[in-house]
């Protein structure tokens, strides 16, 4: 698997590019269903507590509106008068239950409105229950004396089996506040269970309860269900709901104003877990507690994820297709340029690649071109630069041989010199005849600074004696380059060219200084003169010259003073054809040797300001010995 995809640039640019697109793609698919996971979540807790809300109002409705009912009867002037009688008064009674009957027919959710008198026995009801005992939520508030609600209770009456929830509360004296008997107003539990009805609630899959403050159940879709704990149904579900506790006994501050009044909390785990969520009526500690199971949950976030899943998947195909076919077009001119630059042939010039684009890659294909073109061209430089190299070398052996036959004939004018009493021409003789013999150098190229600099001397030596008190030389060199090696014969051309060209043509003494100092790595090489110098025009043609390689020079020595006797006539003859030589070279000769030998760097810098003098520098490696 990691040959195959580090062979190709195709398969790692498509596995790469892939992974960058379909891993975000997937992280933002399972990011999106686990938002929408939780939106509707949110959604159904959302929606639910509205409904609770409807039905809270609702039941507060019931509540408020049976609390205003019992607040008006127990005030009421003919029922005051109706208890506080010695004995019970049947016009009076029936008076008042048909008042309360009226009372409670306009009211569908109150199945009883009933009077239980203090002082003589019987009861005031508007609805005829077989079952005339209180239930024990009553009795309790009976023997309190207080106002409160009781539990869901079952009663017969001519329609069958009924369960109520009943408001007692105490009917007393508006003169002097003792107690006249109990006022009971009965809740329908069907009404409140058909408020509690919602197709909507869960999306039809939940259901929702009324609690009361002791964890009993008191109105629900399921009768089976009514009056027990909620506990028994669901265990720890009562406690898990903040405020599902045991009544407080701190002073009886109702529960209602310490609690929160909803919220939601989860319960159960696996398939059973379930949403639970309650609202807490502020009237009677009541809560409502609908339950919305998980399986409503997963089935939606089933049809989420398929969805998602379908879209990431038509998205994965698509950035797959898409990345095929950009990887195949990037890299399919990559693949061209390999097989050219794999199928090169060194004798041969390098294939063209069809650039047809302006992107990296076509700009990578026009370098590629211009690389052919430019080896092309160096190839046909170094052919040209070793053709002109062999015929530099092959014309300085003509320079060495040819001074070979003249040193041999110097030689012997020495003698011929010395044995006349010629002194003047023996010294001169030496001079060119050491001259000569160190430009043979034994047949080598190059040799020490300090040899270089001896033949300097041996030059103006001879010059010395042709042209008396007319120039002096100035050594300037820094005593650490005497043994480096440099080419030979590159000074002399240089002090030459200052001699006759500027020395010669002015009045007075002159000076041609040399300077030799060392530059970092490299050694500097300075000949000057303060002779006429050059004008503009005339320095612009030689730096244009010596800009073009492989042209010769064409200067020649001028004889300035006659030498007495014919053998100073000979040996001016034989300085004349020594200077034609050297001259011969000239400057441009000079640069030429130094491209071949030390390359672009090593090249003339010819400098001059007319009336002034002339200033030629070079810079070449040093040396430590022969190369």
């Amino acid at each position: 698997m990691h040959k195959w995809l580090t062979t190709s640039l195709q398969r790692k640019l498509s596995v790469v590019v892939a992974a960058s697109m379909i891993v975000p793609m997937l992280a933002l698919g399972l990011f999106a269903f686990m938002i929408s996971s939780n939106i509707t979540e949110e959604k159904t807790k959302l929606t639910g507590s509205d409904m609770l809300k409807q039905m809270d109002a609702n039941l507060r409705f019931m509540l408020e509106d049976i609390e205003t009912l019992s607040i008006f009867l127990i005030g009421e002037r003919d029922l005051q008068t109706y208890l506080t009688g010695p004995e019970d008064n049947e016009a009076k009674r029936t008076e008042l239950v048909g008042r309360m009957t009226n009372l409670a027919a306009s009211k569908p959710y109150i199945a009883n409105i009933a009077i239980y008198p203090e002082r003589f026995d019987g009861r005031l009801s508007t609805a005829t229950w077989y079952e005339n005992e209180l239930p024990p939520a009553a009795a309790e508030a009976i023997a309190g004396g207080v106002k409160t609600w009781s539990g869901v209770y079952e009663i017969r009456d001519y329609a069958g089996m009924e369960q109520v929830m009943t408001l007692f509360r105490p009917i007393r004296s508006i003169y002097d506040f003792r107690r006249l008997g109990w006022l009971a107003i009965s809740l329908d539990e069907r009404e409140l269970a058909r408020n509690l009805e919602s197709p909507e609630f869960g999306q039809g899959m939940g259901k929702v309860e009324l609690i009361g403050e002791d964890g009993t159940i008191l109105s629900s879709a399921d009768k089976s269900r009514l009056g027990q704990p909620l506990d028994t149904f669901a265990p720890g579900l009562f406690a898990l709901i903040p405020g599902g506790v045991a009544a407080a006994d701190d002073g009886g501050e109702p529960r209602s104003n310490r609690l929160i009044e909803n919220g939601s909390v989860i319960y159960g785990s696996g398939d059973s877990k379930s949403t639970v969520l309650y609202r807490r009526e502020p009237l009677t500690g009541w809560m409502l507690v609908g339950s919305v199971p998980y399986d409503q949950y997963q089935a939606e976030n089933r049809y989420i994820l398929t969805l998602t899943a379908m879209v990431v998947g038509v998205s994965v195909l698509a950035c797959t297709l898409l990345i095929w076919f950009t990887v195949r077009r990037i890299t399919r001119p990559l693949r061209v340029l390999t097989r050219h630059l794999s199928r090169i042939d060194p004798e041969r010039p390098l294939p063209r690649f069809p650039a047809t684009s302006d992107d990296e890659i076509g700009r990578l294909g026009q370098s590629y071109n211009m690389l052919g073109a430019h080896i092309e061209r160096l190839k046909r430089e170094v052919i040209r630069g070793e053709a002109r190299k062999k015929e530099a070398d092959l014309r300085a052996l003509q320079a060495q041989i040819n001074p070979h036959f003249l040193y041999n004939t110097l030689s012997s004018i020495h003698w011929i010199a010395l044995m006349s009493g010629e002194r003047r021409i023996a010294d001169m003789v030496e001079g060119l005849s050491d001259f000569l013999r160190i430009s043979l150098n034994q047949g080598r190229d190059y040799c020490p600074v300090e040899q270089e600099l001896a033949h300097i001397r041996n030059y103006v030596r001879v010059q010395s004696i042709r042209f008396p008190d007319k120039f002096d030389v100035e050594y300037i060199v820094e005593e650490g380059l005497l043994d480096k090696w440099m080419l030979k014969l590159l000074l002399q051309p240089l002090v030459e060219n200052a001699l006759i060209h500027g020395i010669q043509k002015r009045e007075g003494i002159g000076t041609i200084t040399i300077l030799i100092q060392p530059e970092g790595k490299r050694m500097h090489v300075m000949v000057m003169d303060d002779g006429l110098g050059m004008s503009a025009a005339r320095l612009d043609e030689v730096r244009q010259a010596l800009s073009l390689p492989g042209v010769e020079g064409t200067g020649k020595s001028q004889d300035q003073a006659a030498m007495p006797g014919a053998v100073m006539a000979e040996t001016a003859a034989m300085m004349a054809t020594v200077a034609e030589l050297n001259a011969g070279y000239g400057l441009r000769n000079v640069n030429e040797r130094l491209f071949l030998h030390y390359g672009q760097e090593a090249g003339l810098t010819v400098d001059s300001r007319e009336g002034e003098g002339t200033q030629v520098s070079f810079s070449i490696p040093i040396m430590e010995g022969s190369p």
